[in-house]
């Protein structure tokens, strides 16, 4: 987790802090945010949006593989101990229901977008599009195959994959005009 590369580390490198206490620190900031952005839903057509993604392409492209994919994993663990950090609230029944996969594509979605943000591409307009692309294709890749495997494929591309094409886009655009030009700020 000592990666320099990653948009975080360089922002606290100026702070004496314990690597440990900091990475406890930004894993617990994350999944604070990561719980609210579940809360706050946005008037958006067809269905209304929560900036949940959005805030894991954020954690990914600034936190790395290793900080990003921890903090998905503590926040799904949060859940399972019944704290309310998902959309309606907590507990096992969330990581085996219907949403479950896209709760699990997530931690990879976070992970993947984090390695990416390693090798530099949170530098890059084009870079970070491509990483958080392929990011938001395994959300949809597990949370609509396995909301398939519950209500049948064709339904659950319904209900799981297309209302939600145009909010995706907005937010893979929102976080793909920030975090380059923060990262180009940062390195002025």
């Amino acid at each position: 987790m000592k990666n320099n590369l990653s948009l975080i580390n360089f922002v606290l490198s100026n702070y004496k802090i314990n690597t440990y206490l900091k990475n406890i620190l930004l894993i617990l900031f994350g999944t604070f945010v990561l719980a609210a952005s579940s809360k706050v839903q946005v008037p958006f057509w067809p269905v209304p949006m929560t900036m949940q993604t959005f805030i894991v392409f954020i954690i990914g492209m600034s936190y790395g593989s290793t900080l990003a994919f921890l903090t998905l994993l503590v926040y799904l663990l949060e859940g399972a101990f019944g704290l309310p950090v998902f959309a309606k609230g907590g507990g096992l029944i969330y990581l085996t229901g219907p949403t479950a996969g896209y709760l699990y594509g997530m931690m990879i979605a976070a992970w993947i977008i984090g390695t990416f943000s390693d090798l530099g591409y949170n530098k890059s307009y084009l870079k970070s599009l491509k990483s958080l692309l392929i990011g938001t294709f395994f959300i949809f890749l597990l949370g609509v195959g396995y909301l398939g495997s519950i209500i049948g494929i064709e339904k659950a591309i319904s209900a799981g994959f297309y209302p939600f094409i145009l909010s995706e886009i907005f937010k893979i655009l929102l976080a793909v005009a920030l975090i380059p030009n923060i990262t180009k700020y940062l390195n002025k």
